[in-house]
């Protein structure tokens, strides 16, 4: 008995352990994606397919404002016509080339977003930021707008049109009401510790 253990003991290899020798991690598969999370992905894919969408028509369009405009066309712009036309005629070249670049840009951010890069989060933020303004710009020039139109004639029938006047200026003040919200929302997530630090971990390595 003492024989068959000692050759038993004979073929055993004991190796020893070194205490300053780290110890070889296990590999975790899927790490990268068991951190990302949803509501990034699906925010980054809808404004991918969005701006990807607005970028290839407003290439269409500074390509055929190019080349079929020359300028002359929205010079003439009756004096009496809102301060508001009158700029948006005046400088309508740079208003086209500025949101194509707006899209592509928008884009490009889109893309690394989706990765996971820090900085797009913080490029979406301003972007999102700079959508409320936008919003609440539209509705303060509607304002302005509607008093320097014409009025409707006045006499019976012509009522629809005052009220559908109205009815279009309450669905406008509804309407960035609601995107309004919604943007500062997804700011407010895009801020929050958890989405913060995927990007931290994930984006940066």
């Amino acid at each position: 008995m003492q024989g068959v253990l000692v050759k038993l003991l004979s073929k055993t290899q004991i190796c020893p352990v070194n205490p300053f020798q780290p110890r070889l991690k296990r590999p975790r598969e899927n790490s990268d994606m068991e951190s990302r999370s949803t509501f990034v992905t699906v925010i980054a894919w809808i404004f991918i397919v969005g701006a990807g969408f607005a970028s290839f028509v407003s290439i269409l369009q500074a390509i055929m404002v190019s080349t079929l405009f020359s300028g002359d066309e929205f010079q003439s712009v009756p004096d009496d016509a809102p301060a508001i036309a009158r700029f948006m005629f005046e400088y309508f070249h740079l208003m086209v080339y500025g949101f194509c670049a707006l899209s592509i840009f928008t884009f490009v951010a889109a893309i690394a977003l989706l990765k996971r890069k820090n900085w797009a989060r913080l490029i979406f933020i301003g972007l999102l930021s700079f959508g409320v303004l936008w919003q609440i710009g539209g509705l303060i020039m509607q304002l302005f707008l509607f008093p320097e139109f014409p009025a409707p004639p006045e006499g019976e029938g012509f009522e629809e049109f005052e009220r559908m006047g109205d009815i279009m200026l309450w669905f406008s003040f509804a309407l960035a009401a609601a995107l309004s919200g919604l943007l500062i929302w997804i700011i407010k997530k895009l801020v929050t510790q958890p989405i913060v630090s995927e990007f931290t971990v994930v984006g940066d390595t």
